[in-house]
């Protein structure tokens, strides 16, 4: 009895070993080859491919086999696939006797499951590797459906020269995907297998045409196409050389085979196919027109604003058979100077932080902060300009001041929330210039930035008021990729308020070309945009939004080369707006009632209103506006009873004095302000014999402020140059006299300039006006030479 419990005991260890041996026969991949790198559209249309590493063109394997492929390779290799656990002992019977007939291996009698397993461990044919592959094939069946190992078959099945797979094999060969061929070409790719190095497109035409027709009918036969499909199938021309794959979006391959990290070489993408195509046709033909001008590389980025896919990714318009023109380069990962495109980030985040309102009054005026002298893009002046204004025109000087007021350290701290990447950099190295392109942007983060501005006001009713952090999420080119969702918030980056007055400023940006005229036209698109242009005419953006897209465009040179006339305006900003032409209309964006609120604001200097605003109206505005300041450019004035003169009370009664409200800017800011609008005011002079002593403002420098560093070049020949001494005075009539270290050096009279080559040092300049005004300040000549003063 216990000899028997012992027998049984071993007998049953057997079996399980015997069971554990062929569970485990099989690796739990078959196939570990390379595969290609592909990019499919939303659709699945294919846009790029990149072979695989061993150099074989192999597509990843996919889930589904065409129908007609199944049907044809079954008729082909296996007529009773359906019927046999993965040996056809009818097919191996037939085959044994055919070969010791003609004393050579003509047929193997492989089924496709011993196919399969034949391809995957790739040793030679002999007796013993097909006892092997029979016993393999039997457990594939086991674990394996019909339809996983024809998968796995067509993906992994030769199909000549360095094409293997069927999806491969049908681009290279056919130019489109295996789920579009006909039977004819279906049938020329399944007979490919059983010979690919013999028969295959190209070669030996007369035999695969042969070997096709008499698949063809096969199929007739048992019954899987009627006579006629098959006639039609045998009149289809075979195909000839090799097809290059389609390169519709390179640089997206590129990014996502270096963003992978995942074995899957299969990107689904939130591409849409034909939008793709359509922005590489116009990219393509502004490359055309802008390369007569040496500007060789364009890119532009299309993001849906509800989901944050990417609907268009062009990293640069593909030339590779002109490597000279480096446009492997994606310009949409590269780092460049993002120009004037970050000002509507820094008007939003004033707003936001209730420094200043929409239509607030900012110096537009000559300025040097420590050796620093922003220049507008048309060299001239305004004096005062609405902050709005300022921003739709991209005035330099009034972003810089505008700055200077926010503080560039805390603008950093906002371009890093907002998950700008580039910013490798403290805060000092950038300074006030990081509002003029001083930094280095890539296109995708800068896309991210609006695209979460145009996120949090579309989501303002959504999340009831309050902000999702989630709204400020990179934007997505995998079509299955879920952002990370976050409970709202009462507080954000940027408010509602602040976002929606940023977008209405941005939408009065002039517009080139003929789209100067859209307002004109009901069917025309409303979109905030602004245009960048870098120093040295290197980098032109366009970055456009509505409430559904954000479409950003660059255009220059990878290497960094300027080229003249290459700017936002000229260059970028036609592209954006043919691409904005290809999108479908939308409504503007909805308007964040409960994050406006109306208060008085005065009309000519965009300040919250205080008692001496002549004109007073109502705006809506952010309620951090209230914290704004009162308008300090009104003020109460007194005058002799005509109003020809103001006065104080050392020379009238106060009881006869006509005290009335005036709209007065600083000197310098008048002297320009008042050139560029008529109705302008300026003080009326002080009746003769009134004291005068308390008056304060009546005369500025421009140019140099008090305690500047001031540098004078050298001209052409060599000489040193002269430095332009500019003042404002406000009566236009005035005569100024000017004394530089207490040496008399001239008069003016209306234009007050002097143009003066002192030595290097510390210099006092004192200016003396006709009615007695003193104006002293100190400058310092530096000496370039030495580098010192």
């Amino acid at each position: 009895m216990k000899k028997l419990k012992k027998t049984l005991v071993i007998t049953d260890l057997i079996c399980l070993l015997l069971f554990l041996c062929f569970v485990f026969s099989l690796p739990g991949k078959l196939f570990k080859s390379p595969t290609s790198y592909i990019v499919e559209a939303a659709n699945g249309d294919l846009l790029s491919a990149a072979i695989a590493k061993d150099g074989q063109w192999r597509f990843p394997q996919s889930d589904t086999v065409p129908d007609k492929f199944a049907k044809c390779i079954v008729a082909f290799e296996d007529k009773r696939f359906y019927h046999h656990f993965g040996v056809d002992f009818m097919a191996l019977s037939r085959a044994m006797k055919q070969n010791l007939k003609a004393h050579s291996v003509v047929s193997g009698g492989s089924t496709i499951s011993m196919q399969v397993i034949r391809l995957s461990r790739k040793k030679d044919r002999t007796l013993w590797q097909k006892i092997v592959e029979i016993y393999l094939a039997f457990r594939l069946e086991f674990t394996h459906s019909k339809k996983e190992i024809l998968a796995l078959y067509a993906a992994n099945a030769p199909f000549g020269t360095n094409v293997v797979g069927l999806e491969a094999a049908s681009w290279r060969y056919f130019g489109r995907d295996a789920g579009s061929l006909s039977w004819g070409e279906m049938a020329t790719l399944a007979v490919l297998p059983n010979s690919p190095s013999l028969v295959h497109p190209g070669k030996n035409t007369t035999r695969l045409t042969q070997k096709r027709n008499n698949l063809l009918d096969k199929m007739v036969t048992l019954g899987y196409i009627d006579r006629e499909t098959a006639n039609l199938a045998k009149t289809e021309p075979l195909p000839g050389r090799p097809i290059s794959l389609p390169q519709y979006a390179p640089h997206l391959l590129n990014r996502f085979k270096e963003e992978n990290r995942t074995n899957d070489t299969r990107l689904k993408s939130t591409i849409n196919y034909n939008l793709q195509l359509e922005v590489n046709n116009i990219l393509k033909r502004y490359h055309n027109r802008y390369k007569a001008n040496d500007i060789n590389n364009i890119a532009a980025l299309v993001i849906e604003v509800k989901t944050g896919h990417v609907m268009s990714y062009v990293g640069n318009y593909f030339q590779p058979e002109n490597k000279e023109l480096e446009s492997h380069v994606d310009m949409i990962k590269a780092p460049r100077s993002p120009g004037s495109t970050l000002k509507p980030l820094l008007y939003a985040s004033m707003l936001t932080d209730g420094l200043i309102l929409p239509h607030t009054l900012i110096p537009d005026v000559p300025t040097q902060i420590a050796g620093y002298k922003p220049q507008n893009y048309d060299l001239g002046y305004d004096g005062a300009i609405a902050a709005d204004k300022a921003l739709s025109r991209s005035l330099n000087i009034p972003a810089v001041k505008m700055l200077q007021q926010y503080k560039y350290e805390r603008f950093y701290d906002k371009l890093k929330k907002l998950h700008f990447s580039t910013l490798n950099q403290p805060a000092d190295h950038y300074g006030l210039s990081l509002i003029l392109g001083g930094s280095e942007v890539t296109m995708w983060d800068l896309c991210r930035a609006y695209l979460g501005m145009a996120r949090t006001l579309n989501h303002y009713n959504l999340y009831q008021g309050k902000y999702n952090a989630a709204d400020y999420s990179v934007q997505s080119y995998k079509l299955e990729e879920k952002t990370k969702e976050h409970e709202p918030e009462p507080n954000s980056i940027l408010d509602h308020g602040a976002i929606w007055a940023t977008f209405n400023a941005m939408q009065e940006v002039m517009r080139p070309g003929d789209e100067g005229l859209w307002e004109q036209f009901s069917s025309s698109q409303r979109i905030a945009w602004k245009t960048g242009t870098s120093f040295g005419f290197r980098d032109a953006w366009a970055i456009g939004l509505s409430p559904n897209y954000v479409v950003c465009v660059w255009v220059g040179n990878a290497d960094g080369e300027g080229r003249p006339g290459l700017t936002g305006i000229e260059a970028s900003a036609p592209v954006m707006f043919d691409i904005f032409r290809l999108l479908p209309n939308n409504k503007w964006f909805a308007v964040p009632q409960t994050k406006l609120k109306k208060i008085e604001v005065c009309k000519q200097s965009g300040y919250k209103a205080g008692e001496y605003c002549t004109e007073k109206v109502l705006e809506q505005i952010s309620p951090a506006g209230e914290k704004t300041a009162i308008c300090p450019y009104h003020k109460l004035i007194h005058l002799n009873p005509q109003g020809t003169f103001q006065v104080t009370d050392a020379c009238m009664s106060p009881t006869q004095m006509r005290h009335e409200k005036w709209f007065i800017l600083p000197a310098t800011m008048e002297y320009y302000y008042k050139v560029k609008h008529a109705d302008y005011r300026p003080l009326p002079p002080f009746m003769p014999g009134c004291n005068e002593s308390g008056e304060s403002g009546i005369m500025e420098m421009i140019y140099p402020k008090n305690n500047a560093l001031v540098y004078i070049p050298l001209e052409l020949d060599g000489s040193r140059g002269k430095v332009i001494l500019e003042a404002a005075h406000r009566r236009t009539n005035a005569t100024v006299y000017w004394h530089l270290d207490e040496e008399y050096i001239g008069s003016t009279k209306t234009f007050h300039q002097m143009a003066v080559n002192p030595p290097a040092g510390k210099h006092t300049l004192t200016l003396v006006d006709d009615k007695g005004e003193r104006l002293v300040q100190v400058f310092t000549v530096m000496d370039k030479s030495k580098g010192k003063h």
